[in-house]
């Protein structure tokens, strides 16, 4: 480690994109399942999943607090899935950041729902009240049979189960999808499945990414052999099969990522028909619609 610097990351080191002005505090290195086809994140070598050593994170979060302390308020635990540790502990190191960084204000980490069931809603409310207030969850799809050919390791039934376990523990979950990933053989019912896990669990937050492989679709293939990559039109009409049939309150959608041809942003179920329309426009005319260029997909 840097002297002068107090956190040892193994790089690559990955992050959800409103978790951009928090201090990354990796607690796990790579990521306990790391099995999904389609995920390359926590492929690299030095990336293989361990616990990091208790007392380091301790000293680490000590050494942000001489260096950083009044300037961070917002911590990300990283790296795949900060979860996985035992609910012991996870408060250790929420008392530590409580003690050292007290400008803190929010503490958020990757969550797979497999990881939550050892853990009761009075643990998770344990953790929520010493500051971990939001959870990332990759449900990825609600479809049962997508999720079976990706290998995610769960089903409608184990994400619905985490999903309401932290929001009854009072914890935000911000819950993402592929877009894409049924390809066009399970796109609709991708998209009708997907909708039904959010309309049951009603998450705070729920974003959209596209499936993509920069390191080449070989693995992927493997175990979903019949999977084609769908074309602009495509996505864009699955888009518009799960809006159609999102029956949220109000949740915070994003569909932002670098992955997406067509930015959207907007609160469901407010403005569930505006997101519809600019959907349903790009559908309709894709020359005239705001997407963005090849190039700006930069993955």
């Amino acid at each position: 480690m840097n002297p002068d610097f107090p956190i040892r990351y193994i790089n690559p080191v990955f992050r959800p994109p409103s978790e951009a002005q928090s201090l990354i505090l990796p607690v796990t290195n790579g990521c306990s399942w790391n099995k999904c086809t389609y995920c390359e994140m926590y492929t690299a070598p030095q990336k293989k999943f361990a616990a990091r050593d208790e007392q380091e994170s301790l000293d680490t979060i000590r050494r942000c607090g001489e260096q950083y302390g009044d300037q961070v308020q917002r911590v990300f635990l990283g790296d795949g899935d900060a979860l996985v540790l035992s609910t012991r502990r996870l408060m250790t190191l929420l008392t530590a950041i409580r003690a050292h960084l007290p400008r803190v204000r929010r503490i958020s980490s990757y969550c797979l729902p497999r990881n939550l069931r050892s853990k009761s809603v009075a643990d998770l409310l344990e953790l929520r009240e010493a500051g971990l207030t939001l959870a990332y969850v990759g449900a990825e799809s609600g479809d049962d049979e997508v999720l079976q050919k990706v290998n995610k390791g769960e089903t409608f039934e184990t994400t619905r189960d985490a999903l309401d376990k932290l929001g009854a523990a009072g914890i935000a979950r911000s819950v993402m999808l592929l877009n894409g990933l049924g390809g066009p053989l399970l796109s609709k019912q991708h998209a009708e499945n997907s909708a039904r896990l959010l309309n049951l669990t009603q998450p705070e937050f729920a974003a959209t990414l596209v499936v993509s492989f920069p390191q080449g679709e070989q693995r992927f293939r493997q175990d979903f052999p019949q999977w084609r990559a769908m074309d602009q039109q495509g996505l864009f009409v699955e888009m518009e099969q799960l809006l159609q049939a999102l029956e949220l309150k109000r949740t915070v959608f994003r569909s932002d990522h670098a992955s997406n041809w067509l930015v959207l942003k907007g609160v469901l179920g407010a403005e569930k028909e505006r997101l519809l329309q600019e959907v349903r426009n790009a559908i309709g005319r894709p020359e005239a619609a705001a997407l963005r260029a090849a190039w700006q997909r930069g993955l």
